[in-house]
C-alpha cells in the first residue's frame, strides 16, 4: 500500500510504502531568515511529516542535505545535531547546491521506518 502526505499537483512531500516514508525536499518557509533559522524550519517540517506519517526521528534511516553555500555547514549542524536523536543517528549526505531559490539556505530529504 502507498500512502502520499500533503499531495500536490506535481508531488506530495511524503510517501509512505514498504514499512518507509520518503520525505521530499523540505525548505524554510522564511525565505529571508539566516541558516540557523531555515534549518530549525526545514527540521520542524521534517518532524510534522514524521509524525503525521506514524514515524519519528528515532527512526530516521538517512537524510540529505544541500547547502548553497558549503560555509554554512558548521551552522547548520549545530541546529541540526541538537535536533537528530543521538542514540539513532541515520546515514546522512551534505552536498553543495544551488537551490531553486537563491534565498534559500537549506534544503533537505529524509527517509524513516515505519
Amino acid at each position: 500500500m502507498i500512502k502520499r502526505y500533503v499531495v500536490g499537483p506535481r508531488m506530495s512531500q511524503a510517501v509512505a510504502a514498504g514499512g518507509m516514508v520518503h520525505i521530499a525536499g523540505q525548505v524554510a518557509d522564511d525565505r529571508k531568515a539566516g541558516i540557523v533559522s531555515q534549518t530549525q524550519q526545514v527540521l520542524a517540517k521534517i518532524d510534522a511529516l514524521l509524525k503525521e506519517a506514524g514515524s519519528d526521528r528515532s527512526k530516521l534511516v538517512a537524510v540529505n542535505v544541500f547547502l548553497p553555500h558549503i560555509t554554512d555547514f558548521d551552522t547548520m549542524n549545530s541546529v541540526y545535531d541538537a535536533w537528530i536523536d543521538p542514540a539513532n543517528p541515520p546515514a546522512r549526505a551534505c552536498v553543495e547546491a544551488r537551490l531553486a531559490d537563491p534565498d534559500l539556505r537549506v534544503e533537505m530529504t529524509a527517509v524513516a521506518l515505519l
